[in-house]
């Protein structure tokens, strides 16, 4: 069968290629740990002191000044709040701000499907080169001698090594990924408090 000629071919390779693929996913679950990370610490901001000024601002109807204060920051969250500068109706407001919410998530959550796709599959690849040395051993049975050919049991020793080596992959890629996701929604949280803010300043104005 042609599946059997496949894996007789992936026994002969051994799982050497798989090792070599679990290091291409570990050098990228890295890269993209640290694009993020870098990412987040650039974007960094004291939300907490440009929300107590923004509500000021908008309180004020100072809306000139409100704009050139989000503008000068680098956060995601003043970008939410900045979408909706210039607007006199809450509904308009809300939409722009949950539409520049969403821009922000899809940029906060950047390579993150990938990260975690290392994650919860490096283990699976390990373990498919654990399989294809332990195929390759049996291939090394010796019917004559009732046992293993010499160096089969090394050659099954390095077999499970594919498997370790997975989890070794896996693990800090899906700790980074947990971290990371953690950011974004506090960053999210925080963008989402930002509109509220504004929202309940426009309101509090229509009705006055």
């Amino acid at each position: 069968m042609i599946i059997d000629l496949i894996f007789g071919k992936m026994a002969e390779l051994g799982p050497s290629w798989v090792l070599w693929a679990l290091f291409a996913l570990s050098m990228a679950g890295i890269a993209i740990s640290v694009e993020r990370a870098i990412c987040f610490y650039s974007t960094r901001d004291d939300i907490q002191s440009l929300s107590e000024e923004l509500g000021r601002l908008v309180s004020a109807r100072q809306w000139r000044r409100a704009e050139k204060l989000l503008s000068e920051s680098p956060s995601f969250e003043a970008r939410v709040a900045l979408a909706a500068v210039g607007q006199d109706n809450p509904e308009s407001a809300d939409q722009l701000m949950l539409g520049a919410t969403q821009n922000a998530r899809v940029e906060l959550e950047k390579n993150l499907a990938l990260l975690a796709t290392v994650g919860s599959n490096a283990p699976f690849l390990g373990l498919l080169g654990t399989v294809i040395g332990v195929i390759g051993a049996l291939r090394h049975l010796d019917p004559s001698r009732g046992g293993w050919a010499d160096g089969s049991s090394s050659e099954i020793g390095r077999a499970l090594i594919a498997s370790a080596v997975g989890l070794l992959v896996a693990l800090p890629a899906i700790a980074a990924c947990s971290v990371l996701r953690g950011v974004v929604q506090t960053r999210l949280a925080r963008a989402d408090g930002l509109r509220r803010l504004v929202l309940g300043q426009l309101h509090a104005q229509r009705e006055a």
